[in-house]
């Protein structure tokens, strides 16, 4: 899928379904929750903190999905062409790190 399918799709299903978006700041603030989902399981799978009997039906692909819903809702809501927003942001990233990392001695 495009990313563009998806920002579509995401728009089709909220103006069906979920009947209209919620605010941008609605948004954004599930968007926080969401991230903290994932933050959650990631602090237990592969960081030091372990699962609590609560915790047994974790899903952490479910839990990035969500993330990317809410980020791409926050896109449609302001306009954004997240294709276009990412090809400019992976430009930006190639010239400004061009020597960056390979220069660092902490990722040898």
């Amino acid at each position: 899928m495009e990313i563009s399918e998806a920002q579509q799709l995401v728009d089709n299903w909220i103006k069906t379904t979920g009947i209209r978006y919620f605010n941008e700041l609605t948004n954004t603030a599930i968007l926080m929750e969401e991230v903290g989902e994932v933050a959650r399981i990631m602090a237990r799978k592969y960081g030091e903190q372990s699962f609590k009997k609560s915790d047994t039906e974790v899903n952490l692909a479910d839990e990035m999905a969500d993330v990317l819903f809410v980020l791409i809702c926050l896109a449609n809501q302001t306009g954004i062409d997240l294709t276009e927003a990412l090809e400019k942001n992976m430009e930006k990233k190639s010239i400004r790190d061009a020597e960056r990392h390979k220069n660092n001695e902490k990722l040898k």
